[in-house]
This record gives structure tokens, C-alpha cells and sequence, in this order.
């Protein structure tokens, strides 16, 4: 059987060819050895097979009976069971994947987008997989685990060539309750037996699972974790100072308490810039490069196939989640700018509803924040400028609000907020004109402004403008 033939199969075979990371050989032999049954190699749609061979403990069909029938779907490290909460060391739960990215160009496939860059969202997508494996390593069976929060993503070296990259990562924070906090990195894979070094890192993140009863769907508690030398302690303790920030920040939200004294300064004097623009009387006209945030607005609704579950059947993947926010955020950021966007930043979110399968999933993509922004305090009238207006970078930080409904269209469940930023080779600035509209931007400077400080704290020695113009560039793997 040529080649060509193996492509031009039924759809339903052919299928596997986008989701597989088999070489081309391998996907040859498939097809053309003698067999007795048409069952298919299990795959998980879009993720790396190494994290995936077990994630799907049967075929969607048998899940969707046994859901009809109202019994548990849930696989069996998920029922309930006796279970061991004696604490474990962070050493038990590490994995370590590669990707063989610059071995097998077949998975260019699902990894490699047009421009010939490394597609972050299926990254992303990866490492919720991986953070998946590593929690049941942490909790034993009996439980179900689900994806909570993740936290801020940066870019720590770009990679300069399409290489072998490694996942790894390991549980960094449990107290022995129901949350568990896993850290996860990618970095460029060296050879069996050779060191890592610091700059082989891509990025890091954090990724916050909860343990459930498979039944009630209630907390329950988990082994709680122990450190066995001073760089665990240290690791230990970030992890706890973290958590106990997550719950102070909720108390200073918007949605808790209303902008302070310069924010409300800086609401009008925008508001009054606003008026200005519209006043046939004033001389102040708005640039071309200034935008309404209502016209920033990228949405798009989907139905939630099966092929997208996690683990529990009857849920969609999170990680799958992710990547969709992702790639529409870049969307959104490149129709605003009509420049190609650089990833940054991911700021930390919270998945606030599990997404069923069979369900309608919207994402709503808006730029609420750019800097240099259009105004800012200071007692200087003009506007705030470009460092250099021959080279302009501006950055833009979308905010992607999710929301789901079953098919048919009940009531509407929040899933997320998620924000990313990017960078674009041109001067554009976003305005705000509603109310709710002024608290999004609001919201999105506190986060820009966040970030900064902990750019600064990770990179003493560089300057925060110049960790803001990530180019791109024909030797920088980052966007998409």
C-alpha cells in the first residue's frame, strides 16, 4: 500500500494521522501488517502520546452506555477505595517525558505552526497531561483530580532550533489537604546522562490540582508532602507563600472592592479624553492607532467532542481548554495590531466549572490593556511615548473570558478568565468607553504592573524594557 493511499483512507482512519506522533515509517508498517480486528491504537487528541497511553481507560462509546445507564464511568483509580495518606517525599511523584521534536518531523504535524515556530497552546496542553500523571503519583487511586488554577507563564530562554524537548516536573506543595501544587518545566533534552543547564530552560509553570471524591465530587484530603534537603524547604515554602497570596488577592479583586484614588483619577482622565475626541468643538481628534475596546472583540462558540475528555469520561481535558484560550487570544492580539503578536506572558487563572462533554464552550477574546497606553498619572499632559518611535513595540494584554452551556442553551456557566500578553512590532493603543469596560482595563494594568515586579525580581541584572521587545524573529521559536 503506497503512501498516498494510506492518506486518502476513510476519515475516520485518516484521522489518526493528525493526532499521532508515529514517524512515517511507523505509519506505514501500521496500515499495511496483516489484521483480524479494525480496532485503532487508543490516541488522545492533540497530546503527545508519552503522555497519554493511559489517560483514556476505554473507548467513548462504552463511557456514553454506561452514562445512559447511570452507572460510574470513572475509571478505577477514580472510585473510591481505601486509601494511604502516609506523606510521600517530592521525589515520588517527578516524571520525565521527551519529546522528540528533532527526531521525528512527523510531529511537526501537531507541534509546528506555519511560520515554522513551536506552537505554545499545544505546549500548554502537554503539560496539563503531565501535571495529570504527576498528581496520581502524589494521591494514589481513589481519587479524581482536576486541573484549579495555573499560574504566571514566561518565557525564560527562547530556543534559537527546532530540538528534542524535555518535560519533567513534580509535586513542589501539599499540605495534606484536598489542593496539590505541581511544578512543571520544558527544557531543551540533552543527551542520556548529560546535565541540563539553566539555559536549556524554555519555560516553567504551576499548575494546581484538586483531589475529589469520585462520587460526591467533594475534597478530600491528600498525603501531605515532605522536603528532605534545604533546596525542598525552599521550593516547600514558595509553594505555601503562594498559596496564602492567591487568598489575599481575592480579597483586593474588583469584584470585592472598587479601584483606589489614582485609578479613579486615571478612569476620568481617560474619560475625559473620551469626551474630548467626540467634541466637534476641540481640536483633539483620535489617531488612527487608537482603538474602542469594543472593536477589539474576538469570539467563537464549539461543541465539546468526545475526543477532547480527560481521564473521567465525561469531561473535557483542561489542558485542551487551555490551548483554545491561547491561540484565540493570539488571534485577537494579531486582528488588533495587524502584526504578527510574540508571546510573553500568561498571567495566573482559575478554572472556576469543569466543561462537559457534549457541551457548547464560548470564548470571548478582547484587548483591554496596551502599553505604552493612551494616558497615564503624571502631571506631564502628553500622552506616554514609544522608546523608540522608529522601532516601535507595544504590548498588548487580552483578556479571554469563558463561559459554557449544555446544547440546549440552559443557563450559561463562567469556566475562566484567562489573560495573556504579547508583543507586536507596531505603536496601537486600546480605549476603553463602558464602565465594565474601564474595570477590565483597570484590572489588566494591575496584572501588567504585577508582572513587571516579579520581571524585575527574576531578572535583577536586565532591563524591563528590554525583556518587553521580544521580536520576532526567523531564529525564535515563541509565537503560537
Amino acid at each position: 500500500m503506497s503512501l498516498r493511499r494510506i492518506l486518502t483512507l476513510p476519515s475516520h482512519l485518516n484521522a489518526l494521522g493528525a493526532y499521532t506522533s508515529l514517524s512515517a515509517a511507523r505509519f506505514y508498517g501500521y496500515y499495511t501488517k496483516r489484521r483480524l480486528h479494525g480496532t485503532a491504537v487508543r490516541l488522545t487528541d492533540g497530546v503527545f502520546t508519552g503522555l497519554s497511553d493511559n489517560r483514556l481507560p476505554m473507548p467513548w462509546i462504552e463511557a456514553w452506555r454506561l452514562q445512559q445507564e447511570k452507572k460510574n464511568v470513572a475509571s478505577d483509580e477514580a472510585k473510591p477505595q481505601a486509601r494511604d495518606l502516609t506523606p510521600k517525599k517530592m521525589s515520588d511523584s517527578y516524571h520525565r517525558v521527551v519529546l522528540p521534536l528533532g527526531r521525528d518531523p512527523w510531529l511537526s504535524d501537531t507541534y509546528i505552526n506555519a511560520s515554522g515556530h513551536i506552537r505554545l497552546g499545544t505546549i500548554f496542553m502537554d503539560l496539563d497531561a503531565l501535571s495529570g500523571i504527576i498528581v496520581y503519583k502524589h494521591t494514589g487511586p481513589g481519587v479524581t483530580a482536576v486541573t484549579a488554577a495555573l499560574d504566571r507563564i514566561t518565557i525564560a530562554h527562547p530556543l534559537t532550533e527546532i530540538c528534542d524537548l524535555e518535560y519533567s516536573g513534580q509535586v513542589t506543595y501539599a499540605s495534606g489537604r484536598s489542593s496539590v501544587e505541581i511544578t512543571c518545566k520544558v527544557a531543551r533534552a540533552r543527551d542520556q546522562g548529560e546535565p541540563s543547564k539553566a539555559e536549556d530552560v524554555l519555560l516553567t509553570c504551576t499548575f494546581t490540582m484538586v483531589a475529589l471524591d469520585g462520587n460526591t465530587k467533594k475534597s478530600v484530603a491528600i498525603p501531605p508532602l515532605l522536603w528532605s534537603n534545604p533546596e525542598e524547604e525552599k521550593i516547600f515554602k514558595a509553594g505555601e507563600a503562594k498559596a496564602l497570596a492567591k487568598k489575599r488577592k481575592l480579597k483586593t479583586s474588583l469584584l470585592e472592592t472598587e479601584p483606589n484614588d489614582p485609578e479613579s483619577a486615571l478612569i476620568h482622565k481617560i474619560w475625559l479624553r473620551q469626551v474630548a475626541y467626540r467634541d466637534p468643538n476641540n481640536s483633539i481628534r483620535q489617531p488612527a492607532n487608537v482603538i474602542s475596546m469594543s472593536k477589539t472583540r474576538l469570539s467563537t462558540a464549539s461543541i465539546m467532542q468526545p475526543q477532547y475528555r480527560n481521564r473521567h469520561q465525561t469531561m473535557i481535558f483542561g489542558g485542551f481548554h487551555l490551548k483554545q484560550t491561547f491561540e484565540l487570544a493570539f488571534c485577537c492580539a494579531s486582528s488588533f495590531a495587524h502584526a504578527r503578536p510574540t508571546f510573553i506572558s500568561a498571567d495566573p487563572c482559575t478554572f472556576r466549572n469543569p466543561v462537559p462533554v457534549g457541551s457548547v464552550l464560548y470564548l470571548t477574546a478582547t484587548v483591554v490593556y496596551t502599553d505604552p497606553p493612551l494616558l497615564e498619572l503624571s502631571e506631564e499632559e502628553s500622552e506616554p511615548q514609544q522608546k523608540d518611535s522608529k522601532d516601535p513595540v507595544t504590548r498588548l494584554h487580552v483578556r479571554v473570558d469563558s463561559k459554557v452551556r449544555d446544547v440546549e442553551h440552559g443557563i450559561a456557566k463562567p469556566t475562566g478568565q484567562f489573560n495573556y500578553t504579547f508583543s507586536v512590532p507596531k505603536s496601537v493603543k486600546v480605549l476603553p468607553h463602558t464602565y465594565q469596560e474601564y474595570m477590565m482595563y483597570i484590572d489588566a494594568r494591575r496584572r501588567v504592573q504585577l508582572g513587571d515586579v516579579q520581571d524585575r525580581q527574576d531578572h535583577p541584572d536586565t532591563e524591563l524594557w528590554q525583556l518587553q521587545r521580544l521580536q520576532p524573529a526567523e531564529h525564535v521559536n515563541l509565537t503560537e
